[in-house]
């Protein structure tokens, strides 16, 4: 049997923006969205197409120089680079929430050059005390209204709880799709899986749920799927959205059979709940229950016990995906995970888990490498 869905994966992935563009030509808005932060719900019950925007590290985006000073973040970099050149000229606006420090600038930058019908910043705490859901939630109130101006019309509670049952019902099926990953060997590569998550993520939700369901179908009847491989591999780190690093680690001879990511499992883990107060809902989800670097978490009882209260559930993922392995990815000035990293690894570490912490500068060339020091680390393990 032909694996036409998973063909239309590759082909969506291979050229993210023709999909958008077309349904931009039937009268559809399109709505780019920076990193799993952004609350979609609130984009799709407005019936606009969320985008998420990612950048690519094979584009030399020169342009960017007169804008964002080289030590900045080279993903910011490199997204803001292909707006500069027009590459996202199909979105009718962006969404930007606080991710970090170069996020604040990224925004103002593109708002001011780009200049977008629609633009908005989400100013999301850093902290998870009562008054910053307050904030959080007063912030999610200003996003709701500002995109009702920008469509004309009020957007219902009803329109948002069908929204919340849409991308609950897509974390759930991603969910799914992990869990094809436990097999030795996973029935789904790790590069096939972020190829995946990346369509995914540039379609409607609700086309999103059926292309999903036909991926997971194939995957189950796959009478061959990836080798076995003694290094059964955990990504984390920075943002990855594109598969040419996960390929990468698979051809240096391993299985990445897990990740925490922006562009991966991170975003799907959690749902909305469905009780009566739909926006309230949304915003504990992703106050709450989204573990980026970016959030402060109060110190508690001894460092151990801190440390498993931090990174608890990385060691609760290896242990289900029966990983042997972690990889820590950092892009060049990433602070947010940068400042983690030593308790990170001490982590990992004194849970039995070897490490490698690697950095790179968002290019196909610096990607590259990085072969030889996954090759080295792949020997130890195997």
């Amino acid at each position: 049997m032909p694996e036409e869905a998973l063909a239309k994966v590759e082909q969506i992935y291979q050229s993210r923006s023709s999909l958008a563009k077309e349904l931009k030509s039937e009268g559809k808005k399109i709505i780019g969205y920076f990193y799993g932060l952004t609350p979609v719900e609130i984009i799709t019950a407005a019936d606009l197409v969320p985008y998420r925007i990612s950048g690519q590290i094979k584009e030399t985006v020169t342009e960017v120089d007169t804008y964002l000073e080289v030590i900045a973040c080279p993903y910011t970099r490199n997204c803001l680079g292909l707006a500069l050149q027009g590459k996202y000229d199909f979105l009718d606006g962006f969404v930007m929430p606080h991710g970090c420090d170069n996020s604040v600038k990224l925004y103002d930058i593109w708002k001011h050059n780009i200049e977008p019908a629609y633009a908005h910043f989400i100013n999301i705490p850093h902290t998870r005390s009562q008054p910053a859901h307050e904030f959080f939630l007063a912030e999610l109130r200003t996003f709701k209204r500002s995109i009702e101006k920008f469509i004309g019309r009020e957007i219902t509670e009803e329109r948002l709880s069908e929204a919340i049952k849409l991308h609950n019902e897509n974390r759930a099926l991603i969910r799914q799709l992990y869990e094809l990953r436990k097999e030795d060997p996973p029935l789904v590569l790790g590069s096939e899986v972020l190829k995946i998550i990346s369509s995914l993520l540039s379609l409607p939700v609700g086309e999103s749920n059926e292309l999903l369901r036909n991926v997971i179908q194939e995957l189950k009847e796959r009478k061959a799927g990836s080798q076995k491989k003694p290094p059964r591999l955990l990504i984390y780190g920075s943002e990855l959205d594109n598969a040419d690093f996960i390929e990468m680690v698979e051809s240096s001879g391993a299985n990445v059979v897990m990740d925490d990511l922006c562009f991966g499992y991170r975003s799907f883990a959690a749902d909305v709940e469905t009780t009566d107060n739909p926006l309230k809902n949304i915003a504990e989800r992703y106050l709450d229950k989204l573990p980026y670097p970016r959030f402060y978490v109060d110190r508690v009882g001894t460092r151990q016990e801190d440390l498993e209260a931090r990174f608890g559930y990385l060691q609760s993922y290896a242990e289900d995906f029966n990983v042997n392995g972690v990889i820590i990815q950092l892009i060049t000035y990433c602070d947010p995970y940068a400042f983690d990293l030593p308790d990170i690894k001490e982590f990992l570490i004194e849970a039995g888990l070897p490490v490698l912490a690697i950095e790179h500068d968002y290019t196909l060339m610096s990607i590259q490498r990085l072969k030889t020091q996954v090759q080295a680390f792949l020997e130890i393990i195997a």
